[in-house]
């Protein structure tokens, strides 16, 4: 089994920067693909970025695309989101997740294990 705790979420400015943190304990997480997701007031769940249990290979949602970054840390299990030149359509819940085996990317039916989710809110 496999449990995520997410972290780093805040208040900042439009243009500024964060950067997420998750936090994976199991005993084959680094075997896991990872992703994050985000859920804003009144809307469905999307998908954001994921990465590959080596950390080689991403993908990224276009809004995002150019602005945030994955990676993870296999040695710490951690997985991280920085994010940069923000804007207030990303305000919105941000949700860490695992997933055993990744045929699709970006669908959330590929990911097992979730987070409890961190918020993250932009100004202006």
């Amino acid at each position: 089994q496999v449990q995520l705790v997410e972290s780093g979420g805040g208040l900042v400015q439009a243009g500024g920067s964060l950067r997420l943190s998750c936090a994976a304990s199991g005993r084959t997480v680094n075997s896991h693909a990872m992703g994050w997701f985000r859920q804003a007031p009144g809307k469905e769940r999307e998908f954001v970025a994921a990465v590959d249990w080596s950390g080689t290979m991403t993908n990224y949602a276009d809004s995002v695309k150019g602005r945030f970054t994955i990676s993870r840390d296999n040695a710490r299990n951690r997985v991280y989101l920085q994010m940069n030149s923000l804007k207030s359509e990303d305000t919105a819940v941000y949700y860490c997740a695992a997933a055993p085996a990744l045929d699709n990317w970006s669908d959330e039916r590929n990911y097992d294990f979730w987070g409890q989710g961190t918020q993250v809110t932009v100004s202006s």
